[in-house]
């Protein structure tokens, strides 16, 4: 039990990390810099830049950026159409960032499954709810939904980092509501679609 649970600890910190991506992309890479470069956060020597100084530069200016690009309107639904794929590329990273000592098939195959997966699934879920805001509230909503994103995801960056544990109970509830609402969003988009088609056909 005592060799598992460094591996157990790592999987709440990949995935509570993957989470967080999902909400905001380069948030939990600063977070994860800055542990890093402030001795905080272990890293094995193959992700030792993640801790130098140009990298927590580099993430807190992109993180900056991200964060007030979110406020501008129809801007943030630009984003949200490069910020999926984008998660899920940095939801893998961090993941694969604490499997280090496992053989690189399983550590990329668990980093893509799990971290990429996780954080395609959540940010692909508020991508949506974000284009159905812009539709039904003309965009008024969208810096709610903003906020409470950075807000997510610095949580959950925190969460993994120092209640790794914890950050993964989490994840897999906003796993479990995020595949049933979207599942909701995805049929109530196609069913406007159709409508719409129905509609353009009888004229």
């Amino acid at each position: 039990m005592t060799d598992s649970l460094p591996y157990l600890v790592s999987l709440f910190i990949g995935i509570g990390l993957a989470a967080a991506t999902g909400f905001r992309v380069f948030l939990p890479i600063f977070f994860l810099s800055l542990g890093t470069y402030l001795k905080i956060i272990p890293l094995d020597a193959d992700y030792a830049w993640i801790g130098s100084l140009p990298a927590v530069i580099a993430t807190g200016i992109a993180t900056l950026t991200e964060i007030i690009a979110y406020y501008i309107p129809f801007v943030d639904n630009i984003l949200d159409s490069i910020t999926v794929p984008l998660a899920t590329i940095a939801g893998s990273m961090l993941f694969a960032s604490q499997f280090t000592e496992v053989n690189n098939w399983i550590q990329w195959s668990l980093a893509i499954i799990a971290g990429g997966g996780t954080a395609a699934t959540i940010s692909s879920v508020l991508a949506g709810t974000r284009a159905a805001s812009s539709t039904t509230t003309a965009g008024v909503g969208n810096p709610v939904l903003s906020t409470v994103e950075t807000i997510g995801s610095t949580i959950m960056s925190i969460f993994a980092i120092f209640i790794p544990v914890l950050s993964g109970i989490l994840v897999l509830i906003m796993l479990y509501f995020a595949i049933k609402y979207g599942k909701k969003l995805y049929y109530k988009i196609s069913g406007k679609k159709q409508q719409n088609k129905f509609k353009d056909s009888t004229y």
